[in-house]
């Protein structure tokens, strides 16, 4: 039975990309939508839901909208932890001021928010927590390999306190999108294409083929029909994946080939 209508959804990073696109979805169910971002006054004209400022790196400002929410609403049953940004390059070129910026919000920043909903949810003796990594999380992609490590241990992450958490009542789970039409492309840290550099050629193949696979990809609202489906579900699985058949079926093809043979597989498609 869906009773969504007295449901309260907190989106992280609901300004744009799959965080926006899963809050218009849910909003049009009838769920009580609230989406974050870090400015505010970046978005004046958002009337899709409610948005309220918070950064995940950001301990003050993550307890600040959940107080505020809170005094709107009394509870909060679902966490759609979904900020995150991208970063590509060859590991030894990545700066190391990057590799650490970008774990402080996909990796840490998940964590902190997670710690500022759970008390709420200890004390409803409810709540699902909706954790958003990637396909990219269940393999080394090459040039990626930061954006996957990241993903990668936040699915560990979920693993262990939805086990911490489950006499509570609480309910936390992975969800892994593929490739989805969506700006963060443009927001993504790229290591600098350097001229004459070991890996000029793989990276700059590579980093075509991601643009090419973001651009051509598929609908995010179809994020939007799996969360929902996810919170109508009593008991979630812990790992779901959303996105196109073959990007799915590779998380299936890592699991039962030889390690190599799959490697081999990446390799001839990245071209490397």
């Amino acid at each position: 039975m869906n009773n969504s209508s007295n449901k309260v959804v907190l989106i992280t990073g609901g300004s744009s990309g799959i965080g926006k696109a899963v809050g218009i979805y849910l909003t049009k169910k009838g769920y009580k939508v609230y989406g974050t971002t870090r400015n505010k006054a970046n978005y004046p004209n958002f009337d899709y839901f409610p948005l309220l400022e918070l950064n995940v790196t950001n301990t003050d400002t993550i307890n600040k909208a959940i107080a505020e929410l809170l005094i709107k609403e009394n509870k909060i049953d679902v966490l759609v932890n979904n900020a995150g940004i991208g970063i590509t390059g060859p590991v030894e070129e990545i700066p190391d001021n990057e590799i650490i910026k970008h774990f402080e919000t996909n990796y840490f920043g998940a964590i902190k928010t997670m710690k500022g909903v759970l008390p709420q949810m200890r004390k409803q003796k409810s709540g699902l927590i909706i954790n958003v990594t990637s396909i990219a999380g269940h393999m080394g992609l090459p040039f990626r390999g930061i954006y996957s490590a990241s993903k990668a241990a936040l699915e560990i992450t979920t693993e262990a306190i939805r086990m911490e958490t489950k006499s509570f009542g609480i309910k936390i789970t992975n969800l892994a999108p593929g490739d989805f039409a969506t700006n963060i492309a443009g927001g993504r840290f790229h290591a600098p294409l350097i001229k004459n550099s070991a890996y000029e050629k793989g990276y700059q193949t590579t980093l075509n083929l991601i643009n090419e696979h973001v651009d051509s990809g598929d609908d995010p609202s179809m994020v939007g029909l799996v969360v929902e489906k996810i919170i109508n579900t009593k008991n979630p699985k812990i790992h779901y994946k959303v996105g196109a058949l073959l990007q799915k079926f590779s998380v299936t093809l890592k699991r039962i080939l030889p390690d190599k043979t799959f490697e081999k597989m990446l390799l001839n498609h990245y071209k490397l």
